[in-house]
């Protein structure tokens, strides 16, 4: 009995080429001198655009149609003023030294709000993650208070800590302190139990598993939680500043609305940004440290 075999479909590629090919290789044909060339996935090719480029083109573009809806007459200098006049007025703040004096004091600001909002943030997670009894006497009042808008806050800080530094301090603290508790007290307790139980059949001490296992692995949420306290931080300044304050950013803001004048606000608002872009930065750089032993996907 003879069994015939039907012709290869024509939609479907024929691969007998490369089957022969592949036994001359291995047979030692005349296929073996062939130089196998690698395939590269389609996904994992660079595109000839540098990705400096692509990462200024959305602001640089944004710009221009704010220029050229300046220069239309379709944004008035009332309404919003133009890139030249607040580039202009940018450098007049800092050549009179007032925008360089001002960045010092909110900076200081925010530098004492987000230590004492971490040492308050961490260490309640620590003892909330570490331990059962902690949780149950620290999680609960912690979730009810960041329930509550730290903004409405403001008049009892006032009212406990009267009108000078003290207040705006405690608005950040208070603003910095919750997500990083959320974050590190997540990332403990996401912390994978059998790498818990390998540490214990190694014989490390529970001091030892919190060290070595328990820390590293929280990691990656405190520094992500890091970056968005630092968000809150920022935006908690704001509202810090408008408290009867005599120096700091916000200070020339409320001057500007004063004197209905968009141009310093918009440069007071395009510091804020530049500092928060800047310190976002810097947590990103301590991640690509810090977290060298975790790969990661960086997108294609």
């Amino acid at each position: 009995m003879s069994i015939s075999h039907a012709p290869p479909d024509a939609s479907e590629p024929d691969i007998s080429p490369i089957f022969a090919a592949k036994d001359n290789v291995v047979s030692g044909g005349p296929g073996a001198d062939l130089d196998l060339v690698p395939i590269t996935p389609a996904s994992s090719r660079r595109t000839r655009v540098p990705r400096w480029l692509r990462r200024t083109s959305g602001p640089v573009l944004l710009l221009a149609l704010w220029q050229l809806l300046s220069s239309t007459g379709v944004l008035t200098s009332d309404v919003l003023a133009s890139p030249g006049r607040i580039a202009q007025v940018a450098g007049d703040l800092i050549g009179n030294g007032s925008l360089t004096s001002a960045m010092g004091t909110s900076l200081q600001r925010v530098a004492f709000g987000l230590l004492f909002g971490t040492l308050i943030g961490t260490g309640l997670a620590l003892v909330s993650g570490l331990f059962r009894i902690g949780e149950d006497l620290v999680d609960a009042p912690v979730q009810m208070l960041r329930t509550v808008p730290f903004v409405g806050l403001i008049p009892l800080f006032i009212i406990w800590f009267g009108i000078g530094e003290a207040p705006k301090v405690a608005i950040i603290t208070l603003g910095v302190t919750f997500p990083l508790y959320l974050n590190v007290y997540a990332g403990i307790r996401g912390v994978d139990t059998q790498l818990i139980e390998a540490g214990e059949s190694l014989g490390l001490s529970r001091w030892g598993l919190v060290r070595h296992v328990v820390l590293p692995g929280a990691l990656p949420g405190a520094l992500t939680g890091l970056r968005y306290s630092l968000g809150i931080a920022w935006l908690a300044l704001v509202f810090a500043e408008q408290i009867n304050a005599d120096a700091g950013i916000g200070f020339l803001m409320v001057q500007a609305r004063d004197f209905l004048q968009t141009d310093v606000i918009v440069v007071c608002l395009i510091v804020y940004a530049f500092l928060g872009l800047l310190a976002d930065f810097i947590v990103r750089s301590l991640e690509k440290v810090l977290l060298q032993w975790r790969p990661t996907f960086t997108g294609r």
